[in-house]
């Protein structure tokens, strides 16, 4: 990464540095600036932890250390695994309880509390889906005894520290909070813990906005063409992550190709056009705290393992980085959990990645087994037209009533509000929550089977995570699993979201396993795929069960040597299950694949320091497959040929520096932009961007005459359509050598003639990139760089996205200039249809050495700290955005010789 002029300069004089930035805070609003309030240097420290010497816990049963290394990253060190969940409660407390605290309040539906009235719609949003009220069930009813022990020592180990600590002694958050009302946050509850797996479970839920985007589409395109829009998977080039398999029909059990060894070594259905109200049911979705990330093809992530036969370690090495939404503070937080003696009464000795707020380790690896983790994207959610009148809904040809509950939302500074929740057979009515979902289904082509539309149809969600589940017990057991059999156990239990598995041991082996509770839906029409809402009024569409866990695919050592999952295809088109059809397209899988068998062909041996730069790889295919194109075009121009010469003899990487890789993305953005985006309807546009729209009822060349409808679109920038992901690699590739296709031309306007074939718009595309790249990088294109362009700005999940411009200043932090790009191996996303920015991320990266642990390595986004002035609020970012990791020590001498600070919690 070269220098970055407008990002953040490097800290070298850390603690130095830290005491300024604090003073300057201060001085600044004793001047009045902001809100006029005064806080001192002792308020914004004032929620800096205590990380040597010792402290009280109550209920331990023994003491407990707590080992900070240069960068903060605890290791806790206890004597039974309630001791050792009670510290990390405590210390999860210490650096990020604001972060716990929101995001206790949104899967609970009670943002409102918080920040008023502005929040009434989205907390009515995810009361109506029920997270809250599924994890009490899931509580109650479904986890283990010994998880909920877990559960209850971790928030009893919160609890201690928000007894002694309250305002900005926990977070400088509070301190500005206080001058909106007077919040104050009540207990941790387990159930607190476990619905945040819901929230998870949301970002991750597979296909539901591919879903409404088809019925959106139904407006202006022809099934065929939508079909184009959404291409099937490249089988053939694009490998699945299983080799083949098949599903015995008596046992239904999966057996793979030619895998295991002992050793180590569709078209839609004919319920669609809901365009008014799927809008609507889009737009309060883009309401909905991502936190993981903008829903869709883009989200996703990297994992691969290598067996020690390709190693130059000899045994495994297993890399892994989820591509998430970057925040402030970033969404994981490192940790180890250790048992000083494993046994009975300590079962516990693991280190990795957690979520702030949840107990255990979420991925990494304990002293025998690794695992990491991507989006399967299995299609577990549908949307259901319901009719329905005052008292109930219709199936098979009854009136049936509503269950209905009540809830309160308490609104800060306001008068709460009363809604009532309303649910049919499949799910929560979504549609209740939207005064422009009332007319649900009005033009939706339901075929003659559909009753008499009336007034319209409503539209309620069926969703795999809305039922009560065992994920977290199946958390605690990937964090105790000793060999292949325990991680097989407890991938049996994870049932939302649904995660790619991959996992490696000390002994050598490696695997693969889908888990997962994934829908067999009924047949209806014969075209039910989940692609299209379906008639919940017809019971031929109701899921049937479930796909058994001993059918879902899987591998064990296989004779490849490796194995890469990246979003793709899981297995063959031959497996008899429907998992998804909207996987991802391939295109980082596939490239991880070309890189490791580039590394291994005639004997070669993959390095740790290789999975390394495997991660930051940042080739683009789409700039492979089109660049030749656009570089055989006769540009007239000189102005744009300047431009265009900067592809030529370009290697396709997309470096920070890259002038031409700004210039090939801003090309690809207005290539999609003229051949698909300018067509799309105004729900899936941009919010904001306005085209004059000639009405279907005026054909022929346009000329004087003809009447034009200002249109403007609706959606999210980081949503909207065409995003430039692989899925749109593919729609591309398969009308690139047909330059007369339908999709390259482009509206006739008066005084402007549309194009005419692929050439024409190739052209009209980049000129109008040299022009945009001019506005935003200026002339001179010997200053262009795809950093400057493709800028990542870490922001406060609330503070930092809706608070005042000076709050904003204090919490957020940015920008760094990133290389990368969309369906990269070095994923730095970004949506085509809204612009540049980084709107995912590599979240965390690590590579796992299992022939040496304490080797180790591995990084996060921002730090461990979430307190602003904190040294550890964003240490780790420049290493990150270099693509550097940290060395991971794990072993007890490993831990102690890294630790700079040890605590003591005592009895």
């Amino acid at each position: 990464m070269p220098a970055n002029k407008s990002g953040p300069v490097p800290r070298k004089k850390k603690g130095r540095r830290g005491r300024l930035v604090a003073i300057t805070v201060v001085l600044l609003l004793v001047a009045g600036i902001g809100f006029g309030a005064f806080w001192g240097v002792s308020t914004v420290r004032a929620s800096i932890p205590q990380t040597t010497g010792s402290l009280k816990l109550p209920g331990l049963t023994n003491p407990v250390d707590v080992v900070r290394d240069a960068n903060g990253i605890p290791q806790v060190y206890a004597d039974t695994d309630e001791d050792l969940f009670r510290a990390q409660g405590y210390v999860q407390a210490q650096d990020r309880f604001w972060e716990m605290d929101v995001r206790r309040h949104m899967t609970a539906g009670r943002l409102s509390e918080m920040f008023g009235k502005s929040q009434v719609k989205t907390d009515a949003f995810l009361r109506t889906l029920g997270w809250h009220h599924v994890a009490q069930k899931e509580y109650d009813t479904k986890l283990s005894p010994g998880t909920k022990k877990y559960l209850q020592a971790y928030s009893a180990g919160v609890n201690a520290y928000l007894k002694d600590h309250q305002g900005s002694a926990l977070s400088l958050e509070y301190a500005a909070l206080d001058f909106e009302n007077d919040y104050k946050p009540g207990k941790w509850t387990p159930v607190d813990s476990v619905a945040w797996l819901k929230a998870m479970a949301w970002d991750l839920r597979g296909n539901m906005q591919e879903e409404i985007d088809r019925s959106l589409m139904t407006s202006r395109f022809t099934p065929e063409q939508i079909a184009q829009l959404y291409p099937a998977y490249p089988y053939k080039r694009n490998q699945p992550i299983v080799d083949g398999g098949t599903v015995d029909p008596a046992t239904k059990q999966f057996t793979p190709k030619r895998s295991a060894n002992s050793a180590p070594a569709g078209t839609g259905t004919a319920v669609g056009g809901l365009q008014t109200q799927l809008s609507s049911l889009s737009k309060t979705l883009d309401e909905i705290p991502a936190l993981l990330g903008p829903n869709g093809n883009g989200i996703g992530s990297n994992s691969w393992v290598v067996s020690g036969a390709h190693t130059t370690t000899g045994k495994p090495l297993l890399a892994n980085d989820p591509h998430l939404a970057p925040q402030m503070p970033s969404l994981w937080y490192q940790m180890g959990l250790h048992c000083r003696t494993t046994g009975p009464k300590c079962n516990y000795d693991v280190s990795g990645f957690t979520f702030s707020g949840m107990p255990g380790v979420v991925i990494g690896h304990n002293q025998n087994i690794s695992w990491g983790m991507t989006n399967l994207g299995a299609d577990v959610t549908d949307l259901y037209l319901e009719k329905i009148n005052a008292e109930g809904y219709l199936y098979d040809n009854r009136q049936r009533p509503f269950t209905t509950r009540k809830e309160t939302i308490k609104v800060a500074g306001g008068e709460s509000r009363e809604i009532t929740v309303r649910s049919t057979n499949n799910g929560p009515i979504v549609s209740d929550r939207d005064d422009e979902l009332g007319n649900v289904g009005k033009d939706a082509p339901v075929g003659n089977a559909a009753p008499d539309r009336g007034d319209g149809y409503a539209v309620s969600l069926r969703w795999t995570a809305l039922d009560p589940g065992n994920s977290m017990d199946g958390v605690f057991e990937l964090n105790r699993a000793k060999d292949w059999s325990g991680f097989r156990k407890a991938a049996e239990h994870f049932e939302v979201p649904s995660q790619n598995l991959i996992y490696a041991d000390t002994k050598g082996n490696i695997g693969y396993q889908a888990p997962g509770r994934i829908p067999v839906r009924g047949k209806g029409d014969g075209h039910f795929d989940g692609t299209y809402p379906a008639p919940g009024w017809d019971p031929a569409y109701q899921w049937k069960s479930y796909i058994p866990q001993k059918s879902l695919p899987y591998e064990y050592n296989p004779r490849r040597g490796y194995i890469v999952t990246a979003n793709q295809a899981v297995v063959d088109e031959k497996y008899p299950y429907l998992i998804t059809k909207d996987w991802g397209y391939g295109s980082r899988s596939q490239r991880i694949n070309d890189l490791i068998q580039s590394k291994i062909k005639d004997g070669g041996k993959v390095s740790t320091d290789d999975m390394q730069t495997f991660q930051k790889d940042n080739s683009s295919e789409i700039a492979r497959l089109l660049t030749p194109y656009l570089t055989k075009i006769d540009i007239k121009d000189g102005y744009v040929r300047d431009a265009q010469q900067l592809l030529e003899g370009w290697d396709f990487t997309q470096e920070p520096d890259s002038a031409a890789a700004a210039y090939f993305n801003a090309v690809w953005r207005n290539t999609l932009k003229l051949a698909f985006g300018n067509k799309m309807p105004k729900e899936l546009r941009v919010q904001g961007q306005c085209l004059n729209v000639r009405p279907a009822d005026e054909t022929g060349p346009a000329d004087e005459n003809d009447t034009y409808v200002r249109e403007c679109g609706e959606r999210d920038g980081d949503t909207a359509q065409p995003d430039g992901g692989d899925r749109w690699y593919e729609v591309v590739r398969n009308i690139l050598d047909d330059p007369d296709n339908a999709w390259w031309k482009t509206e006739d306007r008066p005084g402007r003639p549309g194009d005419k074939n692929r050439d024409q718009l190739l052209a009209h595309a980049m000129t109008d990139a040299r022009y945009e790249l001019t506005s935003k990088l200026g002339k001179n294109i010997d200053n262009w760089s795809w950093g400057r362009l493709h800028q990542l700005f870490l922001k406060n999940q609330t503070l930092g996205t809706d608070g005042p411009g000076m709050l904003q200043g204090l919490f957020n932090r940015g920008p760094w200039n990133l290389g990368g790009g969309e369906a990269a191996v070095d994923a730095t996303g970004w949506n085509a249809a809204g612009g540049y920015k980084v709107t995912w991320v590599p979240s965390m990266r690590m590579v796992v050495n299992l022939a040496d642990l304490d080797k180790s390595r591995w990084i996060n986004l921002t730090g461990a700290s979430g307190h602003a002035y904190d040294t550890h609020y964003y240490d780790q970012t420049d290493k990150w955005a270099k693509g550097e990791l940290l060395p991971w020590a794990f072993g007890e001498e490993a831990v102690k010789k890294a630790g700079k600070d040890t605590l003591t919690l005592s009895p």
